[in-house]
């Protein structure tokens, strides 16, 4: 029997190697730097500790610092390393989980009688500097369900037996590093040497797995980086975001605020929030009447079957506000959790056949989900938001052509709001996992080929990942890194073969046969709510001169140009810009600080000279003085930067 086992790279080159070869070892053979580099493997598509033996043929990828999946892998030994410290500093803790996140890792512990704060953290990572210098292998090990339920019963952790009881015997694998034990899957790095600066950025409550009625456990979050030059950028970046953090940058805009009385996680949009919201509104549907879209609107509540009918009720209901009981018994409504249902049942009012299709509903429909109070945070995670939502109901054959349409609008909307770097993530369903779907097999493979393929059309960056499906069809989500490099998920476009089904949903054909059209969902925004919070930290507050709220601010020098002022407001208003006179007994010095302290983007200073010539003196905000231009000169001016900032092309 051969002992060789045949590697292919991703360039497509195949080199032969000992079965048993490692990711490392193959890392040596090509070059030495490389090896020092690399944290994890890819083999045949899994994520593997780079010292696990390869036993066959493979395809391998080699995992740094700069792949994502080499990062989470990083960070998830990181969280290992801080359990290690924890254990060391106090003795008798006990341990939830340690997973790695999008920028960094966090471990849940129980830390019994004791109350951690945060000046016990720099401790904790001199604690954890130290025991990385002692470059300690992550060893993996295979163990019996019986071993390591005793292991766990020996140390008194419920929460590791706790998670060994939904675990198959022949599947647990424990890692150890130094003194330290964890029951993980891996992978992990090589060695905690790779760990050169640590910073533990927060503390917070967590309920252990998630739910209420359970111990509340500490959650300690933290970040790792191979260099220390990276923590310190990383530092300054987590600096310049608390300065553009939307809840601050919101409140000096007067643009939304919250209230208890009204509820936690109910946002209230204030006047120039609301002129933000109407804008962005009213960007949108232009664009979608242009694309053939019918607006339609409906209630904010919808009989609990029509969300049966639908599957959110059984999916998402004991996690949604609870049912609303009527005075005639049995009968309950639903604030509305989803808009789709309630658009199913607009295109079944009636006969439809195949000519009559595409149909497309569009609706600003706000909605309504229980998040719980720990997981509210500003615009970006609330109980009520609106979505610009739309449902296009489609024969199978005009799938592809409407997917690219929709993703022709999203890439309009990036543009226009200043959105440059982004990736689109495939979100195909989990195979492992087929209860978590709804629906056929072979429809499930016709909406995937249908996402796969209008992405390679468009050319786009796509990224693929299994599982991230929502339950009903796969979809394709718009990944954007904002000014910062932080990733958000923006804009989705869904295939849908389920709801019609279930919603028993018509056209006649050509054939003169009835058949089931086919459902896109799509949301280039998103949540509304969540999607102004976003922009406002990629601008910092600096909006797009045609969705700022306050477009200009006309300061008059003194009380004698006020009337002048007035009139050159009633001209901007008359061409649709938008501003107010700043009419305070206050010095032209600090009437301009003020309005650069609330990103207007236009000061026009008006006072004799200005009004002898019927002229404005325009500064830019950011810029300064742009010099004088006639009333009639600054609206071409302002109009031209609009019209290419929202330009197609």
């Amino acid at each position: 029997m051969s002992q060789q086992i045949k590697i292919t790279l991703p360039d497509g080159s195949v080199r032969e190697y000992e079965k048993g070869t490692t990711g490392l070892q193959i890392a040596s053979s090509i070059s030495e730097g490389l090896a020092r580099n690399v944290l994890a493997a890819k083999v045949n598509g899994q994520v593997w500790d780079a010292t696990r033996p390869i036993q066959a043929d493979s395809d391998v990828q080699l995992l740094t610092w700069n792949d994502n999946e080499g990062k989470n892998t990083f960070w998830h030994s990181s969280a290992h390393l801080l359990a290690e410290a924890l254990e060391a500093l106090y003795p008798g803790i006990k341990f939830g989980i340690g997973p790695p996140i999008e920028t960094g890792f966090y471990y849940d512990v129980d830390f019994g009688d004791h109350t951690l704060d945060g000046s016990e953290l720099e401790k904790i990572e001199q604690k954890m500097i130290e025991l990385a210098r002692e470059k300690n292998e992550y060893i993996r090990k295979d163990i019996s369900k019986k071993d390591a339920i005793s292991f766990y019963q020996q140390k008194g952790d419920e929460y590791k037996l706790d998670l060994l009881e939904g675990l198959e015997d022949g599947t647990i694998t424990f890692y150890e590093q130094g003194n330290f034990t964890d029951l993980c899957r891996g992978p992990h790095i090589p060695n905690t040497g790779f760990i050169k600066a640590v910073k533990l950025t927060n503390i917070a409550g967590a309920y252990w797995r998630g739910d209420e009625k359970r111990k509340m456990l500490t959650r300690i979050y933290g970040v790792t980086f191979p260099k220390a030059k990276e923590l310190q950028e990383y530092l300054v970046m987590l600096e310049e975001a608390k300065k553009r953090d939307h809840r601050k940058i919101g409140r000096e805009l007067e643009l939304f605020t919250f209230s208890e009385k009204v509820g936690m996680g109910l946002p209230l949009w204030l006047p120039k929030g609301t002129l933000l919201r109407e804008r962005l509104v009213a960007f949108m549907k232009k664009a979608q009447d242009k694309s053939g879209y019918q607006q339609v609107t409906t209630p904010h509540i919808g009989h609990k079957a029509l969300y049966e009918t639908s599957g959110h009720y059984e999916k998402y209901g004991k996690d949604s506000f609870q049912p609303i009981a009527t005075p005639h018994e049995g009968e309950e409504f639903l604030l509305k959790p989803m808009n789709c249902p309630h658009h199913c049942e607009i295109y079944k009012h009636k006969p439809r056949s195949y000519k009559d299709l595409p149909i497309r509903y569009a609706e600003f429909g706000t909605v309504y989900r229980y998040e719980q109070s720990g997981e509210l945070h500003g615009l970006t995670r609330v109980r009520g938001f609106t979505q610009d939502d739309a449902h296009i109901f489609c024969r199978p054959d005009q799938v592809k052509e409407e997917f690219i349409k929709v993703i022709d609008l999203v890439l309009y909307v990036f543009k226009a709001l200043g959105f440059e770097n982004y990736t689109a993530q495939i979100s195909l369903r989990d195979p492992e996992k087929p209860e978590k779907y709804i629906g056929s097999t072979e429809a499930w493979e016709k909406a995937e080929a249908a996402i796969i393929e209008a992405a390679a059309e468009k050319g786009l960056d796509t990224v693929t990942e299994l599982g991230e499906a929502a339950f009903y069809g796969p979809k394709l989500d718009f990944m954007v890194k904002d000014a910062l490099g932080r990733k958000w998920q923006l804009g989705t476009i869904q295939v849908d073969y389920q709801l019609p089904d279930r919603f028993q949903l018509e056209y006649i054909g050509s054939d003169n046969a009835k058949h089931r059209p086919v459902m896109i969902h799509r949301a280039p925004f998103g949540s509304l709510e969540r999607f102004v919070a976003v922009l406002i930290e990629h601008c910092a507050g600096n909006f797009p001169l045609w969705l700022s709220p306050e477009q200009i601010n006309i300061l008059p020098i003194s009380e004698k140009y006020i009337e002048y002022a007035e009139e050159i407001k009633a001209i901007l208003d008359e061409n649709g810009i938008s501003g107010s006179i700043d009419n305070r007994d206050e010095k032209i010095g600090r009437k301009i600080r003020d309005s650069e302290v609330k990103k207007v983007p236009f000061m026009l200073i008006v006072g004799e000279k200005e009004q002898e010539n019927r002229k404005l003196s325009v500064r830019k905000h950011g810029e300064g003085d742009l010099g004088n231009y006639s009333p009639e000169e600054f609206i071409k001016y302002f109009q031209g930067i609009i019209s290419e900032s929202l330009s197609k092309d």
